[in-house]
């Protein structure tokens, strides 16, 4: 890997390992992560033009280009007269793949985490609540299936992280909620295969996963909503609680 430079200004050129076919998707992700680490703040300007050409070695083409991403996934505002300004993180889009990636690979607190799982605890507690009521035998059949087949998965961590996948989409599917369902799809695809989402990985915790499934398909089965939800809301609580334990901090977790 070529060492980064740094240009007249102060800025470091990224150490790419070969020069991205791309150059705006290059500039824009790093961009992002810069943002993101606070290289450059919320509430000042972005470098001019003529320097993040000079520090990508890109043309202002390239730089326009990457600008107007970064905009539309709300992390700067171009002003007039005051340049491309990086905006408060309250405005950023966290469900876009890059800026949730980069702030989860900061966040050393786990709050961005929690905040997700909070986040799938409720749009999945919810769907859990109207399969009770809508899922046909079909699902049910299905739903069992895969709860019978993860016992017999827990000693093959990667098959049985597949079953429970299949599991948690099969219950989005029944409540025919497209929209929280594409949410939960969404944040987990980014953060499935992080080992600080996913934590430690064992026989034990797969056998205690499988309890949390098996009384949330039994509570579908039995046409109970609330006990549906409930059942999903513990479910997800504890096995997050499982995987981030030993990270020293205070998840927030509140209902």
């Amino acid at each position: 890997m070529t060492p980064p430079e740094t240009t007249l200004e102060g800025l470091v050129t990224p150490a790419w390992v070969r020069r991205p076919t791309n150059l705006a998707r290059a500039v824009t992700a790093e961009l992002v992560q810069r943002i993101v680490r606070g290289v450059h703040p919320s509430g000042t300007a972005l470098p001019p033009e003529p320097v993040l050409c000079e520090t990508f070695s890109v043309s202002r083409t390239v730089v326009r280009e990457a600008v107007k991403v970064l905009q539309e996934k709300g992390l700067v505002q171009v002003r007039q007269g005051a340049g491309t300004m990086v905006t408060p993180q309250s405005m950023w889009d966290m469900l876009d793949e890059l800026v949730l990636a980069a702030t989860i690979a900061e966040d050393d607190s786990l709050a961005i985490l929690d905040d997700l799982v909070v986040t799938r605890r409720l749009l999945e507690s919810d769907m859990a609540h109207v399969a009770a009521r809508l899922a046909g035998q079909e699902t049910l059949d299905r739903l069992r299936a895969l709860v019978d087949r993860m016992d017999e998965l827990v000693d093959d961590q990667v098959a049985y992280h597949d079953h429970d996948r299949a599991f948690h989409d099969v219950i989005m599917q029944a409540s025919g909620n497209r929209i929280a369902r594409g949410v939960v799809r969404s944040l987990e695809s980014q953060v499935v295969n992080t080992a600080r989402y996913m934590g430690r990985t064992q026989r034990s915790l797969c056998v205690a996963s499988n309890r949390g499934h098996r009384h949330i398909y039994e509570r579908i089965a039995a046409r109970d909503p609330d006990g549906a939800a409930e059942a999903m809301f513990t479910h997800i609580t504890e096995a997050w609680l499982v995987r981030r334990k030993g990270s020293g901090k205070v998840p927030r977790l509140q209902r």
